[in-house]
């Protein structure tokens, strides 16, 4: 262990060294791409379908006061809830409201240019305490800043504030521990947890392995426990100073139910698909993979998974080479040990709070401390360069061979002895470019190596040239493979999506939904129409409980099929937008996909079609049917079912009596013929005449049903901010108004002027009652769960903090006088 040298009077000049380099670099990926995109930056996958419409949406949101509720998203979210994982506290967001809403798509390269940047910057300032030369730890900054996991994860542009935040950590950590600085851990803890609290749970658990490891080999100096209480309290006020931000989300991610995925025999001891291991492996080898495409191990299951972990150049050498060296050190502790963890699934789990949901987006943490062990082994005179860049150079020349020059036999093509072909990969010259990379990169490293490893000022100027020349050669092979994935939606992405919503000249796009059949993946947030497409991860836990009662899988997406079309009239759908260039139109062979529509227009590079049987937002219903009932109707027609009845709870029921019509005999008997279905199979309708006896399905009900339900719906519909108003005209009895807004207990109605109780109805909506024979005005909003209390606790925090921070000032200010 080296210790901490006395700062230099150039320190300043090898952080804006890196800082320059990290953007200087990161220009020339993507100066070539913004020029032929005309200014902007089009990539693929989540790039194109997440990052820049989230952006332009919230910055607009934020702007317009919509800073707790969005309509635009799927059918309604929870904004900081739904947002705080992808955007809304990232500085580099917040940079984006200084600018104009059409600017934002613009901007998303500037911004990932200055995201290297500081990532380079940020790497910088932890690693430099561990080698002798600063120079080194720049070096180490640009290994980090490019690393396979920063480069692979350009279409997830949100991880890049981990990757930046994380070395800071550290570096707080090392300052208590070693020069016993107090407040800036609070702050470091602050800032993790505050920019995204998802990646926080992983640094937690990371530093922790980090902190012991360090401890349990004295490679830290001896902690009093006094100063170790203060540690933790440092730890624990800088978590409570981001629940403002952090109790929002974690109440609306925990309605999630991919978080339910845990631990579960053999899955967590063993990965389920034999070539993720291989795939794990070699991403310490070679360049990272097309995220949608993994070449090397085709069939390993983990698309989108971040996993990717090469250095450029440098390869695997430095960290073989200083698990080689004969001398003690903590690395040879953690290194094995994180390597493990990347291999068993529950280890990996605890980086992603044991969600067994496969990724390794943890990855960048492990390769900060690569990249440690690398610039020390460079400082090391007595490194073995020869035995680790032969073990390396092995390996990768294994595994290449492997996978490029295995035989297999291919029964695709109708043959039954099949064809015997060569090669385990997707796309052949993907791979051999991959291992040139790897092995001439090592080459280059071999011969400055040998050329100038006695003279460090030369090593390290020939090593930062030598690994631009990679990272530059490499990083911009990857970024011009992700934009072949473009296709034409890149095209259209260019001339109709982005700032394309001043195009679509429909006036009440604005206060009903749409459907996007066929189109790019958010095309409803570009244009910021509500619509009921929707390809967001964090939405309602109402959403997760509707679509599965209608046989609709929503996972990542909200996608219902075109043969659940009565769900159009539920949500009040009235435009459908279909992209005449996707394969699958929506009107083909003289025949719609869905019955009741029409061609409207083409506007703005779509065809428009018209609901004719719409259903305005907010309408009431004639009948009543309970849950146990309608779920003995068959999962194909319960979508025509639900705009016959409002489905009700049988406490809802009973206590609405009065307008659903149900007594206790109707109860009992409803009750007895639940349990005949349960004990026999089937419904008896003779034990009990149920409503959905009479229920019939064929399209002529469903516009029938449509008709009816226009009859009661609301005269005027119109969302305000952070929730909406109607009018209704009720000309009945008293009755439930339904709206298909996903129901959350953070939701606040008047029915006029008067606070009324809301219900969730329809396995996930709201409904309140309206009076009878009266003109109503309804009025909801929508407050963030857990904001107020959040927020209260983080002011709480603050309070203390700078009480803390004082008394230290005092402290230290009345030591320095004693010393005088």
């Amino acid at each position: 262990m080296k210790k901490q040298l006395p700062l230099r009077s150039k320190q300043h000049n090898y952080a804006l060294l890196s800082f320059l380099m990290g953007v200087a670099i990161g220009f020339t990926f993507f100066i070539w791409g913004v020029i032929s995109d005309g200014g902007l930056f089009i990539y693929y996958g989540d790039f194109n379908a997440q990052q820049i419409p989230f952006y332009q949406l919230i910055h607009d949101s934020v702007l317009n006061g919509d800073t707790m509720w969005t309509n635009k998203t799927d059918l309604g979210a929870n904004l900081i809830g739904s947002y705080s994982f992808y955007l809304i506290s990232s500085p580099f967001f917040l940079i984006t409201l200084l600018f104009p809403s059409e600017a934002v798509p613009y901007l998303m390269a500037p911004l990932l240019i200055l995201k290297l940047g500081f990532a380079s910057l940020t790497s910088y300032i932890y690693l430099k305490r561990y080698v002798s030369h600063k120079g080194y730890a720049v070096i180490g900054g640009m290994l980090y800043a490019f690393s396979g996991f920063s480069l692979y994860n350009i279409f997830f542009n949100h991880f890049h504030e981990a990757i930046i935040i994380f070395p800071i950590l550290l570096f707080s950590i090392d300052e208590y521990m070693y020069n016993k600085k107090r407040g800036i851990v609070t702050l470091s803890v602050f800032a993790s947890c505050t920019i995204n609290y998802y990646f926080f749970v992983g640094m937690v658990m990371f530093v922790i392995m980090y902190w012991v490891i360090r401890i349990c080999t004295k490679s830290y100096p001896k902690i009093l426990f006094r100063e170790l209480c203060l540690l933790a309290f440092e730890v624990v006020i800088g978590f409570l100073m981001s629940f403002f931000i952090l109790l929002p989300s974690v109440m609306a991610v925990s309605q999630n139910y991919r978080l339910s995925e845990w631990p579960d025999g053999w899955n967590a001891v063993l990965y389920d698909a034999n070539q993720r291991y291989v795939h794990i492996i070699e991403s310490f080898f070679f360049p990272p993979d097309i995220a949608a495409r993994p070449n090397f191990t085709p069939d390993s299951n983990s698309n989108w998974a971040s996993i990717a972990a090469w250095l450029p150049m440098v390869s695997m050498t430095g960290v073989i080479g200083l698990l080689q060296n004969k001398n003690k050190h903590w690395l040879k502790k953690l290194i094995p040990l994180l390597f493990v963890c990347a291999l068993v699934p529950i280890f990996n789990a605890i980086f992603q709070g044991f969600n067994m949901n496969y990724y390794a987006r943890w990855f960048y943490m492990p390769e900060l401390i690569m990249v440690l062990a690398t610039i020390e082994a460079m400082d090391n005179s007595e490194t073995d360069w020869l035995k680790a860049t032969r073990l390396t150079a092995g390996i990768t020349v294994v595994v290449l061979c492997l996978v490029g020059l295995m035989p297999y036999t291919d029964y695709s093509e109708n043959n039954e002895d099949g064809v015997v072909k060569i090669g385990l990969e997707n796309y052949p010259e993907r791979l051999w470019i991959y291992g040139a990379f790897s092995l001439v990169g090592l080459c280059c490293f071999v011969l400055i190596i040998k050329l100038f490893i006695n003279d460090k000022k030369k090593f390290i100027k020939s090593t930062l040239v030598a690994l631009t020349a990679v990272i530059f050669i490499y990083g911009n092979f990857i970024i011009y493979i992700g934009r072949l994935q473009t296709g034409y939606s890149g095209k259209f992405m260019k001339d109709y999506a982005i700032n394309g919503k001043n195009s679509i000249t429909l006036e009440d796009t604005g206060n009903v939904r749409s459907d996007f059949f066929s189109c790019i993946d958010n095309l409803g947030m570009y244009w910021q129409i509500p619509n009921i497409q929707a390809f967001h991860s964090i939405v309602p836990g109402s959403i997760m409980d509707f679509y599965p009662e209608f046989g609709v899988n929503r996972d990542v997406h909200s996608k219902p099929d075109t043969t659940r079309y009565g769900l159009r009239g539920l949500l009040s759908v009235k435009y459908l937008f279909d992209d005449p260039n996707d394969e699958n139109d929506f009107y083909i062979n003289n025949k719609y996909e869905m019955p009741g529509w029409e061609y409207y227009d083409s506007q703005n590079g779509t065809n428009i079609y018209i609901n004719k049987y719409y259903i305005p937002m907010g309408f009431m219903y004639d009948d009543f049917i309970s849950e146990d009932e309608f779920e003995l109707i068959a999962t194909e027609n319960r979508d025509k079912a639900i705009l016959k009845a409002m489905v009700l709870t049988q406490e809802q029921i009973k206590k609405y009596a009065d307008i659903t019509g149900y007594d206790a005999d109707n109860l009992k008997n409803l009750n007895d013929m639940i349990k005949n279905q349960k004990n026999n199979g089937s419904a008896n309708f003779t034990v009990y005449k149920g409503i959905s006896s009479e229920f019939k399905y064929d399209e002529k009900d469903y516009f029938k049903d449509a008709v009816k339900r226009k009859k009661q719906s609301c005269s005027d519909f119109e969302y305000i901010n952070n929730g909406f108003k109607a009018t209704i005209k009720n000309d009945g009895e008293d009755n439930l108004l339904f709206f298909s807004v996903p129901y959350e207990d953070s939701w606040s109605a008047t029915v006029n002027g008067k606070k009324c109780e809301i219900e969730k109805v329809n396995f996930g909506f709201m409904a309140v009652k309206v009076p009878g024979n009266k003109t109503s005005k309804i009025e909801f909003s929508y407050t963030t769960p857990g904001l107020k209390i959040g927020s209260t606790v983080t002011f709480s925090a603050v309070f203390v903090y700078i009480v803390y921070i004082s008394l230290l000032f005092l402290k230290n200010k009345k030591i320095k006088i004693r010393g005088k």
